[in-house]
Order: C-alpha cells, then sequence, then structure tokens
C-alpha cells in the first residue's frame, strides 16, 4: 500500500484493542486498510493504508486513542528511511537547557531560564536574547563549563536514534543554538557525524560575556539543513529534523519529516509529526526500524 500509519506507545503500552479500534476508524473513513506489522511487540506497529490522506489518517487515528499516551506518523511508505538527520540538542537530544543549568553557577539560573522559555516558545528573537543570556555570564569562570557538561544527560533513545541511523549510512548532525563545548561532546557520545552550534566567547579564565557572530539561530538550522542535503546529494524529502523550540520551526517545515519532540506550545501547534508521550527511538519506528535492528 502506498501510505503507512505508524503506532508508538511507551512499552508495553500499545495493546491489540486500540489498534483494531484505529484501523477500524480509517476503513469508517472509506480507507483500504492492512494488517498490523508490529515493529516492537506492545510498543509500535505499521497499518499499512490507501485511499487516505496522510493527515486524514493522523486525526482519525488520535481520535481513536481516547485520551491514551500514543504518538502516531502518517506518511507515504516509500522513503520512509531518511539519509540525514538534522537535530537540535537542549531538550531534545539532551534533557536540559544547557545555558540555563550554566547560567546556576552565576545565581542566575532562574533569570536566564525565564528568557530562554520565552525565546523557544517565539515570544523574544532568538538571537536577541541569546546575547542578552550570554552577557549575563560574563566572568563566569570557565570550570563552570566542565561543572555543567558533568551534569549534561542524554535523552532517552537518542543513542539508538542516531547509531542506528548512522549504521545504515545516514549523516546525523546536530545544529544548537547552543554552544560548540557542549555539541562537539554531545557529538562524540551520542555518535553524530557533525556538530554546528554558536561559538562562546572566553579569555581563557573566564566568559567574556559576548558570542561570536554571526548567531547561529533558526535560519542557520535551515540553511545547515539544506547546505547538508545538497552535500549529501539528497532531496530534501530524505531529510528528517527534530526539535522542540520556536528556533526549529524553519527546519522541521523544510524536511522530508520534521518531528516535533515534547515540543513547545507554539511548535507543536505547527507541527505535522509531533512526540509527545515516547522517547528518541520513535522516530525509529516512523521510518520502519524494527526494535530488533536498534544499534545502541
Amino acid at each position: 500500500m502506498q501510505h503507512v500509519l505508524t503506532l508508538i506507545a511507551p512499552a508495553g503500552q500499545l495493546p491489540a484493542p486500540l489498534i483494531a479500534r484505529v484501523r477500524s476508524a480509517l476503513v469508517t473513513l472509506g480507507a483500504n486498510a492492512g494488517s498490523p506489522d508490529w515493529l516492537a511487540e506492545a510498543e509500535a506497529v505499521d497499518l499499512p493504508f490507501d485511499g487516505l490522506a496522510a493527515e486524514q489518517a493522523q486525526a482519525a487515528a488520535a481520535a481513536a486513542f481516547e485520551g491514551a499516551p500514543v504518538d502516531s506518523v502518517a506518511q507515504p511508505a516509500e522513503g520512509r528511511r531518511k539519509r540525514l538527520l538534522i537535530a537540535d540538542m537542549d531538550s531534545t537530544i539532551v534533557t536540559s537547557e544547557t545555558l540555563d543549568e550554566l547560567a546556576a553557577y552565576a545565581g542566575l539560573k532562574e533569570r536566564v531560564a525565564e528568557i530562554t522559555r520565552r525565546s523557544m516558545n517565539g515570544e523574544i528573537d532568538f538571537a536577541t536574547a541569546l546575547r542578552e543570556r550570554v552577557a549575563m555570564l560574563k566572568g563566569l569562570a570557565l570550570s563552570a563549563l566542565e561543572a555543567t557538561w558533568a551534569e549534561t544527560r542524554v535523552m532517552p533513545g537518542a543513542k539508538a536514534l542516531v547509531r542506528t541511523m548512522a549504521a545504515n549510512g545516514a549523516h546525523c548532525a546536530l545544529a544548537s543554538g547552543g554552544f560548540t563545548f557542549f555539541t562537539g561532546r554531545v557529538a562524540e557520545k551520542v555518535g553524530f557525524t557533525s556538530h554546528h552550534a554558536n561559538l562562546l566567547e572566553d579569555d581563557g579564565a573566564t566568559l567574556t560575556g559576548t558570542v561570536a557572530e554571526p548567531i547561529f539561530d533558526r535560519h542557520a538550522k535551515l540553511t545547515t539543513l539544506k547546505r547538508l542535503a545538497a552535500e549529501l546529494g539528497l532531496p530534501l524529502a530524505d531529510t528528517l529534523a527534530v526539535g522542540d523550540g520556536a528556533n526549529d520551526l524553519e527546519m522541521l517545515a523544510a524536511a522530508g519529516l520534521g518531528v516535533a519532540y515534547h515540543a513547545k506550545p507554539v511548535v507543536a501547534a505547527a507541527a505535522r509529526v509531533r512526540v509527545d508521550h515516547t522517547d528518541l527511538r520513535a522516530l525509529l519506528f516512523a521510518q520502519g526500524y524494527r526494535a530488533a535492528e536498534f544499534v545502541t
């Protein structure tokens, strides 16, 4: 069949009756729905279908969930496996906002976190917000960077996502409005092919309160997606982007599969595909990978 609807739930929380209910909803709307194909027992399943637009299938599935913690992705069956991944870092590949955590060492976490929240929800300009937050950290000892890194945790499923895609020939790029100090370390730990972010400036002992220009912002993320795709000889249809904040919106919209991951309200409202209940392995299931194929 030409389309596939993938249902993904926390492990053990995808019962067969729910799948039957979703399949029935598709048929009621006039779709020709095939048999379920389990990608991971009681966790992820493919439902092939024809005769219905992807958006309609996804909406029908959401209604059939009746509040169950299930994510869904409806898309053409052909070309599901992407050959370029571009991922945001903070609150996407790692569980924290690294700049907010760094600010804690200056006693400014709450003030900086509020600016971050407004920026990630699109309420204020990203570049202006970044410069303002970095200026507040002038004079902070560089040891605070290492201390922040020591407390940084990788998002569940991130290693499986990146390592599985890389093992299958994909270029995996980290694109962050944060700083190269962190993206370089995250890239090495998780397995990214490349990383792209802002350069936090220092005098050898302390932060200078400045960030190198130009700012790596939402436009730079989109440019990086397009540049890497061109360098790899890939159409944008063969790309996957994932992020949670307003500065990810442009790359999510341009990618063949753009996923809002536990996203801020402005991003969740704009994205066609959302992952709200499960971890980053959901992006592998969406590409048709079976759990037995995951590389960890």
